[in-house]
């Protein structure tokens, strides 16, 4: 039988290991994908450092990826070998529950599927996916530059898109970072009156650099006054984990404004009196489904929107991992793998 190698993590918080293993056979109404390229992201935490519950073991992380359809299980039809795919976070659902039907995939107890949690995902050479997972991918983008868009790029396109800001808004991103640098890039492209806030100085070039028309400093500025100062947000973009950093920005909402959660500190404090003062909210936003992944990288091609990375072949799986959970990355990890 053809052979395959993949990277898995066979405990919480164990080494990645590069082992061999069988080419999977799709069955019914999946799809198997030879993997190009997948992208390295936090939430792959879950796996490595075990913070899933129940989540069985070994398994092989990752779900940025991007490749092309190298076969097919019976009763797929919208699928044919050769073509340019990729899967997201969103690995598939039953349709059919009342969830489901809300979009509330999440609350989806029986049909929720999660790429690289529920079944192993993109650290390989091979991927073995629901065809309801799979996207296509326009050739405008090469496999490194669409893995990232799986993801990251779909979370803040889509949230965005949903925010309810419109072209001409302010909207600020806060954090500029794997997230951030692209909330900043879409914003822009959605016509939107954008800022960028984060630590330092240093970062004002970066952000305008992205397109931002203005830029806060966190370390010396009062971000909720200065955003005031500029007529208050419609909407806060908060790509950050620091519930501190989202928590100093909230007073920066115009009335009906929107802070709009895509990273996930442990905790945060929300005022109710500026909720009620001037019907602000406090919404939260995760990916999407395969769908919203073609949405975003239709929009990314037109728009000329990228993902800033670094790239590590798939025996580097470890020093890949730690560049990216260090913070240090600038600003996706992406792994090679078919290249």
């Amino acid at each position: 039988m053809p052979k395959m190698r993949a990277a898995q993590v066979t405990r919480p918080n164990g080494p990645f290991q590069i082992v061999e293993r069988e080419v999977p056979q799709p069955g019914p109404g999946l799809v198997r994908i030879k993997v190009q390229a997948c992208g390295i992201c936090h939430s792959d935490s879950l796996v490595k450092e075990g913070h899933w519950p129940g989540l069985q073991y070994p398994r092989v992380p990752g779900h940025e990826v991007v490749g092309t359809v190298d076969g097919v299980g019976a009763g797929v039809s919208q699928w044919k070998p050769g073509q340019r795919v990729g899967v997201g976070w969103h690995g598939g659902h039953c349709g059919h529950c009342d969830s489901c039907r809300r979009g509330d995939f999440f609350g989806c107890q029986e049909g929720l599927q999660i790429t690289g949690i529920s079944f192993d995902g993109g650290y390989a050479d091979y991927i073995v996916v629901p065809a309801i997972a799979v996207a296509l991918v326009p050739e405008d983008l090469s496999a490194v530059e669409a893995a990232p868009l799986m993801c990251a790029g779909i979370t803040t396109y889509n949230a965005l898109r949903n925010s309810g800001a419109r072209p001409g808004d302010l909207v600020a991103v806060l954090g500029l970072g794997g997230l951030g640098h692209l909330g900043v890039q879409y914003a822009v492209k959605m016509g939107f009156k954008t800022i960028g806030i984060a630590r330092g100085q240093d970062k004002e070039a970066l952000a305008r650099k992205l397109g931002a028309q203005h830029y806060i400093d966190s370390q010396t500025q009062d971000p909720a006054a200065e955003l005031q100062k500029l007529g208050g947000a419609r909407v806060i973009l908060a790509t950050v984990t620091n519930g501190d950093a989202m928590t100093a920005t909230q007073g920066g909402l115009g009335i009906n404004g929107t802070l709009m959660v895509i990273g996930a500190p442990q905790s945060m404090q929300v005022s109710p009196l500026a909720l009620i003062s001037g019907r602000r909210s406090v919404k939260g936003w995760y990916s999407g489904t395969a769908i919203d992944s073609q949405d975003a990288l239709r929009f990314s091609v037109l728009t000329g929107v990228r993902s800033m990375n670094e790239t590590f072949p798939l025996e580097k799986v470890e020093e890949a991992y730690e560049r990216m959970i260090s913070g240090k990355a600038r600003f996706r990890v992406v792994l090679t793998i078919g290249q």
